[in-house]
């Protein structure tokens, strides 16, 4: 008789933070989520960190959850990467390290 044996190895999930489209027809405002790479951009997120308005060039991000994700291997993408760097999270990464 043939057992299976199951690894306890723990599946890793590659993670982007990336924007999802929220509001309405030409009035779009983005939420700074991260997703897992796999997803598609309207699909359902690990967790939310962050909020972005281009028409109102209002940014809200949660700084201490952001470095979180980036410590893990998170990839931002451009223009994530872009509102981050603006921000100046990416330098408060780099000083931690």
């Amino acid at each position: 008789m043939n057992q299976l044996h199951t690894s306890s190895k723990k599946l890793e999930v590659m993670v982007k933070l990336r924007l999802k489209r929220c509001g309405r027809k030409q009035r779009a405002v983005y939420r700074i989520i991260a997703i897992d790479v796999r997803s598609r951009r309207e699909g359902r997120d690990l967790r939310k960190v962050g909020f972005y308005d281009p028409i109102k060039n209002q940014t809200y991000l949660n700084v201490p959850a952001i470095i979180y994700f980036l410590e893990k291997g998170a990839q931002p993408t451009g223009t994530v990467h872009d509102i981050l760097k603006k921000a100046g999270v990416l330098t408060e990464l780099h000083l931690n390290q």
